[in-house]
């Protein structure tokens, strides 16, 4: 059928892979949320943060439903935290978290993404103090950055920083104020449950990004991009200027 036709096969089954595995991780932390206590949101914070946090990144309604009704079917499922640390091309720090009911599976298909893209596994914190967990809420509005921090302030939400590009604002807050902040800027700013394009509690670098070349770039761009599409794989965290 000629190259197009391989190209745009080749495209799908990248995308499919994709979503398959964001899919696979909203429903392995929502289903444990639901695990922790009620299965329901409106009883549950760390459930309805977990909803909140996927929704953003357009997690389908019946990926997160099908992830309750299983927690709520006493699934006898266990699965296990992991954190992973190392370098990349570069030398950038690169932080991995993973959930697996496979610890040994999890570890080395970790390590070959380390090893296969010019970087490798470090020990048990030899990266992560180049991170800091924040909460991260980011949206569209036609207020000014001004108006918005002010807002916030005066709603004694804990923020960190408020960045603008164009219409669009990125919020740092204290993680503990992610759902306060949530409530404000949709009560105040107009914006509503499904608008937010980030609202997660997250790791975000510490200092200055870590400034890389085209070649190591191409490279660590691959690294995350194959470490992303892991099974056991939750989050990438790193401090690399891309």
């Amino acid at each position: 059928m000629g190259r197009a036709h391989e190209v745009r096969a080749k495209t799908i089954a990248k995308t499919n892979a994709a979503k398959s595995a964001l899919y696979n991780r909203a429903s392995k932390e929502i289903y444990l949320a639901a695990k922790s206590g009620v299965p329901d949101p409106k009883d549950n914070l760390a459930l309805r943060s977990a909803i909140e946090k996927w929704k953003a990144q357009h997690v389908t309604k019946d990926v997160i439903d099908r992830a309750i009704a299983k927690a709520k079917d006493k699934d006898s499922s266990s699965y296990v935290a992991g954190r992973y640390e190392g370098f990349g091309p570069g030398g950038v720090a690169i932080m991995v978290d993973t959930l697996t009911d496979n610890e040994k599976r999890a570890f080395a298909a970790v390590r070959a993404c380390f090893t296969h893209h010019g970087g490798k596994v470090g020990n048990s914190g030899s990266a992560a103090f180049n991170f800091v967990r924040m909460g991260l809420i980011s949206f569209d509005s036609d207020k000014t950055l001004d108006e918005i921090e002010e807002d916030l302030i005066m709603n004694e939400v804990d923020i960190q920083s408020v960045d603008q590009d164009e219409t669009t604002f990125l919020v740092q807050v204290n993680p503990a104020d992610l759902d306060h902040a949530r409530e404000v800027i949709m009560a105040d700013f107009g914006v509503g449950e499904d608008d937010f394009s980030t609202c997660e509690v997250t790791y975000v670098p510490t200092g200055d990004t870590v400034k890389v070349n085209d070649e190591d770039k191409a490279k660590l761009e691959k690294l995350i991009e194959d470490m992303d599409e892991v099974e056991d794989v939750q989050a990438v965290y790193h401090n690399a200027e891309l």
